[in-house]
């Protein structure tokens, strides 16, 4: 027998990427690809939204950048052989306080004997009736269940079954080694109390196509936007702002650009008092 001291567990790189169902997607900071192993159109987009939207609420509690968000990204949570037998790949799933690179390279797996923390949330996309998402059939008993793996072997604190075909989410959360079904706030939303979000479903536009979408809010109720979106909001108000400076009567007879209104650049010479009063108006729109 092998003496435990001489023992060298595989790593990322020494594991297999894909058994076929499952691929090394993307990690926070890295673009996702669409490879083999996508199980459906929407599932790609509702991953990209999910890891945007989120990304400055992550920065903000990683100043360090030490996270990892997977998308269809396998875990390894015990030796096996072949070693892909019993691994699993969610979804999406984000992972706390751990670098999303190695030795300079992207992660190919996520090897939770290697380091050693669950992810704090995991969610799973569902095209069928859900029976292999709430499988708790467990080692002893046969073909491991996803549910039991995330529950009794991971341990997984949240974790997020979404049936895209029904609309509906329903989120588990771990108390005493159990997972217990979460009862939706008054917004009908899923408080994830670490991050300080809500979990919940939209319907709206998003990459072209008119869908309920699984998304994030915070504590409060507001909904946590992409980076388009907030770029689109921010180019709203500055329209607007540009509309409300127009209007006013000294702009009117001067041939100005939006830049040189926002800037208050208007050429007025010695009507600096003018220039000032119209800056302070600026201000007033800006925050109103």
């Amino acid at each position: 027998m092998t003496p435990v001291s001489a023992l060298t567990l595989p790593d990322h790189t020494q594991l297999p990427e894909s058994d076929g169902t499952f691929v090394s997607q993307s990690l926070a900071g890295v673009p996702p690809v669409v490879r083999t192993g996508v199980k459906n159109w929407q599932e790609h987009p509702q991953s990209i939204l999910l890891t945007d939207s989120i990304k400055p609420v992550l920065e903000q509690l990683h100043p360090d950048s030490q996270y990892c968000i997977g998308q269809d990204l396998g875990i390894y949570w015990r030796l096996t052989d072949p070693p892909e037998k019993d691994a699993t790949a969610p979804d999406w799933f984000y992972v706390p306080n751990i670098p999303p690179t190695l030795d300079g390279e992207t992660r190919r797996s996520y090897v939770l004997w290697k380091d050693y923390v669950a992810p704090l949330i995991v969610l799973e996309f569902v095209l069928g009736d859900g029976t292999e998402e709430r499988d708790k059939t467990s080692p002893s008993q046969g073909d491991v269940g996803k549910f039991w793996i995330y529950e009794q072997a991971i341990r997984v604190p949240y974790y997020g079954i979404y049936e895209v075909t029904k609309d509906q989410v329903e989120v588990y959360h771990l108390i005493d080694n159990t997972y217990q079904l979460m009862t939706p706030n008054e917004r009908g939303h899923y408080p994830i109390a670490p991050l300080q979000v809500e979990l919940g479903i939209w319907q709206g536009l998003y990459q072209n196509a008119e869908l309920p979408w699984l998304r994030w809010w915070d504590a409060t109720g507001n909904l946590l936007v992409t980076g388009e979106e907030r770029a689109k909001v921010e180019r709203q108000k500055r329209e607007r702002i540009v509309e409300k400076l127009r209007s006013a009567k000294p702009c009117r007879r001067l041939s100005l650009s939006d830049e040189q209104l926002i800037a208050g650049d208007w050429g007025l010479g010695t009507g600096y008092w003018v220039k000032s009063l119209f800056v302070s108006r600026f201000y007033y729109l800006l925050m109103s």
